[in-house]
């Protein structure tokens, strides 16, 4: 099947986003780039409309995120089973792909409540603003200043936290 020409320049310009956004959710670069991959592939079939949309990104976006909350519950389950499977953890190698998750801040990131996290990755990574997280999140802008706050703080006593105890992979 042969993508039209709009749909394959808007993945080119917004892939990188979505997948930078997703991995600062999930903290797995491979993962993120599986959830992208998906919600631009769910995209497909709407384009003839999506296109049309004045930011198309934000259905994109929206769907990355449910998938990376679907996304993050398997992984975390699945990190459940493994350590009761496993007598030492097992360290993976980090790729060169997935510095922010290799970082104190990406394993800080981690830490927080999903819903403080998404609106943290969306308002510093994304670049968005308030009043536009809030409308794809469908919260009040209230609530959404109240979870940058919230995360903000987490972020920074978490970070005050010795190295050891930051990337411990909580």
């Amino acid at each position: 099947m042969r993508l039209d020409s709009d749909f394959q320049e808007f993945y080119e310009a917004n892939y990188g986003r979505i997948v930078a956004m997703v991995t600062a959710v999930l903290g797995d670069r491979h993962e993120a780039e599986d959830v992208a991959q998906e919600a631009f592939a769910r995209c497909i079939p709407w384009w003839s409309r999506l296109g049309s949309y004045d930011k198309p990104e934000a259905w994109v976006r929206q769907v990355a995120l449910r998938l990376a909350i679907d996304s993050g519950r398997r992984m975390r389950r699945a990190g459940r089973v493994m350590a009761r499977l496993a007598a030492q953890p097992d360290h993976q190698q980090v790729g060169p792909g997935e510095s922010l998750a290799a970082t104190d801040l990406g394993a800080a990131l981690r830490r927080l409540p999903l819903r403080e996290r998404e609106v943290i990755v969306l308002y510093y990574l994304a670049d968005l603003p308030v009043d536009v997280i809030a409308s794809e999140r469908g919260l009040p802008a209230s609530t959404v200043k109240t979870r940058l706050a919230a995360g903000r703080k987490r972020l920074v006593a978490v970070l005050a936290q010795p190295s050891e105890e930051v990337s411990d992979g909580r």
